[in-house]
């Protein structure tokens, strides 16, 4: 190539760079010129090296410093090495960190929850709260109204004896003045109903049967007297065992209890 024009070199080491054919040719050439050139080099005379130092002043046997031959890829080497110890640190921090974060919402996240159980737990316990306070104040206004009304003249007291069996047996309040009826829960021994019956508070009047309302045999009434019907004339109370909601008419065999004014 050094017998060649700029412009031809060019061309040929275009050649070269499209076809594979014309580069390996090349490069076979190459290899050829440069192992006959060391198989004719001439060595040089002995003694030679020595004019050539005298002609340009130094001596062949002067001490010439080396120099000190540092690699150019050495601070690159260094910069890139400490840049990667840094990224490691940093991808350490940033996993520690987010193991850190994790831990801390899973910690956040079941004191929520336990927080939760807490106000719901106390909620619970507010509306029990609240439940055996009503409760309280109705049995206590209840006993409060069953001492005046046992007191008073005005409220007669019937004691209704079992028919069926004599230990059922429970008791009316009855108002004549004011019509009222009441029946008091804790003076109740029946036997308690079940979801498809209701007890059923009847009047005798003349001799025929007075509806006056149902009710329920539940030892965890809410109240202790229960208003029923109204009614002015009475001979006798009765009770019978019906089907939910009452009957307009008494079940003879379901005749449960009965007491005469």
């Amino acid at each position: 190539l050094g017998q060649l024009t700029a412009q031809e070199q060019k061309e040929v080491q275009a050649m070269a760079s499209s076809y594979p054919e014309i580069r390996q040719e090349i490069e076979a050439i190459e290899i050829a010129l440069e192992k006959y050139a060391m198989k004719n080099a001439v060595k040089p005379t002995i003694g030679l090296q020595d004019r050539i130092f005298e002609r340009i002043g130094l001596t062949a046997t002067a001490s010439h410093p080396k120099a000190k031959v540092i690699p150019l890829n050495a601070e690159l080497k260094v910069n890139y090495q400490s840049k990667i110890r840094g990224l490691r640190l940093a991808l350490v921090a940033c996993i520690a960190l987010l193991v850190v974060s994790v831990a801390a919402l899973y910690s956040a996240h079941s004191d929520l929850g336990n927080a939760r159980d807490q106000i719901a737990s106390l909620s619970l316990d507010r509306e029990k709260f609240t439940s055996t306070v009503n409760y309280m104040k109705a049995n206590n206004s209840d006993l409060n109204k069953l001492v005046a009304m046992s007191d008073s003249p005005d409220w007669k007291k019937i004691k209704l004896a079992g028919q069926k069996n004599p230990n059922d047996n429970m008791v009316v309040y009855w108002h004549p003045a004011g019509k009222h009826v009441m029946i008091n829960t804790t003076k109740m021994d029946l036997p308690a109903n079940d979801r498809t019956h209701q007890y059923q508070l009847w009047a005798l009047v003349h001799g025929k049967p007075v509806d006056l309302g149902v009710f329920d045999v539940n030892p965890d009434t809410a109240h202790i007297l229960v208003n029923m019907k109204e009614i002015g004339v009475v001979q006798a109370f009765a009770v019978t065992l019906e089907r939910r909601g009452g009957s307009p008419t008494p079940t003879m065999e379901q005749m449960m209890a009965m007491g005469g004014v």
